[in-house]
């Protein structure tokens, strides 16, 4: 009984370490990256000219970015992250690094327990589901975020050929271009929040920096083809002065025929993708049932 009671004993100091020594590790580990990512960022601010840096040095970068958004250091990243998604009450959204962090301890902590009450798990046997809930609790949260985001910008994208022409017509009637952007970001709200929202942003940015630099940020934050096309259009009628109205029409039209042909290029993909179906659930069965009675007969 003493030498189970100190075999039980031994189990559980052995998992407890290994268990917070795992959580101070990646505690550690995500503290020195969010800092590395801090630092090159401000550093940047004050660097005079543009260094080229070497492909191992841009990878490394990327990979160090990726880790940084996974961990979201701060609550700024996280509210960009909301309203880059859709999410644009920000109130609760420092919550989620608390909350996400409160999760992945807790389900260790469950993990572990769970590992000390059963004898025969080691800590080499739960070591796999650790790394499972850390994955999930990490990374799922974030994949949300951005599939939210990808789906978010391809709206905005389906949905900006109605704002040129309502532009066109605003701009026909003798608006400029800042007081068309007004006038329909309160209009488009019962249409469409999401692009009543972006130009309501644009169009408060427009007044603290410029709009062409505002157009500049709107591209960052929704980088697709259209929105491209969009923003090329109107700075280039802001530099040189040229008529808005009937290059916004032409650019409504463009996109439009652009988006039909997407749709067009997948309706001819349906073919070769429904055949496999066809094939597996329709003709074979078929075979089987027309070549089954003469396979029988032959075997009799």
């Amino acid at each position: 009984m003493q030498d189970f009671l100190l075999q039980l004993h031994q189990g559980s100091v052995q998992v407890l370490i290994a268990f917070f020594g795992l959580v101070i590790g990646l505690a550690v580990f995500a503290y020195v990256v969010a800092e590395h990512y801090r630092r090159r960022k401000i550093l940047k601010r004050f660097v005079v000219g543009e260094v080229k840096a070497r492909e191992p040095e841009k990878q490394f970068e990327a990979a160090g970015k990726y880790i940084t958004d996974l961990f979201a250091a701060s609550d700024v990243d996280v509210s960009d992250k909301f309203i880059a998604a859709g999410l644009y009450d920000t109130r609760f959204a420092h919550l989620m690094m608390p909350v996400k962090y409160l999760f992945m301890v807790s389900g260790l902590a469950g993990i572990g327990v769970v590992g000390m009450l059963n004898m025969r798990l080691s800590i080499f046997d739960i070591a796999p589901y650790l790394a499972l809930w850390l994955v999930m609790v990490i990374v799922l949260p974030d994949a949300y975020l951005a599939a939210r985001k990808k789906r978010l910008q391809k709206k905005i994208s389906n949905h900006l050929p109605y704002l040129l022409d309502l532009m066109g017509v605003c701009v026909q009637t003798g608006m400029t271009i800042e007081a068309a952007m007004a006038y329909l970001t309160q209009e488009m709200v019962g249409f469409d929040r999401d692009l009543a929202y972006m130009l309501k942003r644009v169009h408060e940015r427009s007044q603290i920096v410029g709009l062409s630099k505002a157009l500049d940020e709107l591209y960052q934050r929704v980088p697709t083809t259209e929105v491209r096309s969009f923003v090329m259009t109107l700075n280039q009628s802001l530099q040189y002065g040229s008529s808005i109205y009937s290059v916004l029409t032409t650019l409504a039209v463009d996109i439009r025929e652009v988006q039909m042909l997407g749709v067009e290029e997948k309706i001819g993909k349906l073919s070769a993708k429904m055949s496999i179906p066809l094939i597996l659930f329709i003709m074979i069965p078929i075979v089987i049932l027309i070549a089954a009675p003469g396979v029988m007969r032959m075997m009799n």
